[in-house]
């Protein structure tokens, strides 16, 4: 299928027109999800970010999209990337703002395969045009792992076109549905809520608020990564990246020790020394905005109430999340949308299932103790919204995480997830932590499972739902 037949032959359509390109190297896929809506309900801010197009980053020179890319415009007359460069393999799904295909570069290798987002400006009102210029101009600013790559922005008469990553492993959301009780262990979750966490801290730094945070919203790469999609709802902010000392006790769940005097003693003294903290916080604590949007189990209770919210709507959704993963399900889930909506406004506090699947499993009392503080309905006493991610890291469910090495760590081993490569993750010592290294002469690969394992101690085919990000 070649591009030009998708769209309609008028004579003010010109399919020769240049690129705008941002260097990032991800994998994206765009899948039909039958599961859960986003909603938006007001205006949406018209702040703007400065777009980095065309910024030469050397650090992904090596990745094999950017070198089809840089081989298409070496061949391109005039240097640019065109439509008529891409060649259409198939249709992958249509969503409110428009139309995504499954696309490759003519005369180049088809290892490198892309999506291709295409939108008709004409067709969608003037809100919706603002969603799309938000998506476009986070896209043409992140440069992350864990965030989708604009390979291109292309304008052509009325149509928007963003070429980007291509994740063939589908979201997270379908993931799940093929787990055992539609539910991931607790060593899967603390997998995926990392690095997903990772990618909100990037987000935040840069001053974006997300408001979108959802399975369906989490692409999976052929690597077993994951990748945030779906930035038409954000919202932004000024940041001012500020490094902090203070003195602070490590949040969790408390232990009953039975020490003696001098033991006591000793720990006292070790505790003494852990509080004083230095943290580097980028966190956009100032943002602020009225607009009702997102998917109705993720909302916060400063958003349905619309009395204007800011940064804590991400960490309390960062919550639902974790608990979905979980349990399978969202913790205040009614039968309709309105009762959903109600048991969030309401002063309640929620409560975890009585009948525990997770009980047994090493780690759950930690994953319940940040679930629970990340679901404060007062955002003043959220966890993550004053200190953002560098709180949240220091969790006790998070420890023996290196951050810096958290792109080598294997994908969990659940069933259907894709897998194309691992990486080579060697545990040494014991206790709560443990290291990461590429020593090929070990022979011996480590999955997450084995880590969470190695750190806590051993314990005890649906139909895929597709999804449209757009």
């Amino acid at each position: 299928m070649d591009v030009e037949s998708l769209f309609p032959s008028e004579s003010d359509l010109d399919l020769s027109f240049t690129s705008c390109a941002s260097n990032t190297s991800t994998d994206r896929t765009f899948t039909s999800s039958s599961a859960r809506s986003s909603l938006t309900l007001s205006f949406n801010e018209s702040r703007g970010l400065s777009s980095s197009s065309g910024v030469h980053r050397p650090h992904r020179k090596s990745d094999p999209h950017w070198t089809a890319i840089h081989a298409a415009t070496n061949l391109s007359p005039d240097g640019t990337i065109h439509l008529n460069h891409l060649k259409l393999l198939r249709h992958l799904g249509s969503g409110n703002l428009g139309r995504v295909f499954l696309c490759r570069l003519k005369d180049y290798d088809d290892s490198a395969t892309f999506a291709l987002k295409v939108i008709d400006r004409e067709a969608l009102t003037n809100k919706k045009l603002s969603h799309v210029m938000m998506e476009s101009q986070v896209l043409s600013v992140v440069d992350h792992p864990f965030l989708p790559t604009l390979y291109a922005h292309l304008e052509v008469s009325h149509y928007t076109c963003l070429l980007i990553d291509y994740c063939p492993g589908g979201d997270l959301h379908s993931l799940l549905r093929k787990q055992p009780g539609n539910r991931f262990r607790v060593d899967a979750v603390r997998f995926f809520a990392s690095e997903v966490l990772v990618g909100l801290e990037y987000l935040h730094a840069l001053g974006v608020v997300y408001r979108d945070l959802k399975p369906e919203n989490i692409l999976i790469r052929e690597d077993g990564h994951v990748m945030l999609s779906d930035f038409d709802l954000c919202f932004t902010a000024d940041v001012v990246p500020t490094l902090f000392k203070r003195f602070s006790s490590k949040v969790g769940p408390t232990k009953k020790n039975w020490l003696s005097c001098l033991e006591a003693v000793f720990r006292r003294r070790k505790e003494i020394s852990d509080e004083e903290m230095t943290a580097f916080v980028a966190e956009p604590t100032a943002a602020y905005s009225r607009c009702c949007v997102g998917t109705h189990e993720y909302l916060a209770p400063e958003l349905v109430n619309g009395n204007g919210h800011g940064n804590g709507v991400d960490w309390w959704a960062f919550g639902i999340f974790l608990y979905e993963l979980l349990y399978g399900r969202t913790p205040f889930k009614g039968a309709t949308k309105e009762a959903t909506l109600r048991n969030i406004a309401s002063s309640r506090p929620f409560g975890f299932p009585e009948s525990d699947v997770a009980a047994e499993e090493n780690g759950v009392a930690e994953v319940k103790d940040l679930i629970a503080r990340l679901l404060v309905k007062d955002p003043r006493r959220r966890l993550g919204c004053a200190w953002g991610a560098a709180d949240i890291k220091r969790h006790p469910f998070f420890d023996g995480i290196k951050w810096p090495l958290i792109r080598t760590y294997s994908p969990p081993d659940v069933p259907g997830l894709m897998r194309k490569k691992s990486h080579v993750s060697h545990v040494r010592g014991g206790g709560s932590s443990f290291s990461l290294s590429r020593r090929k002469s070990l022979g011996k690969r480590w999955s997450w499972r084995g880590i969470g394992n190695f750190i806590k101690g051993k314990g005890s085919d649906s139909k895929l739902n597709k999804k449209i990000s757009m």
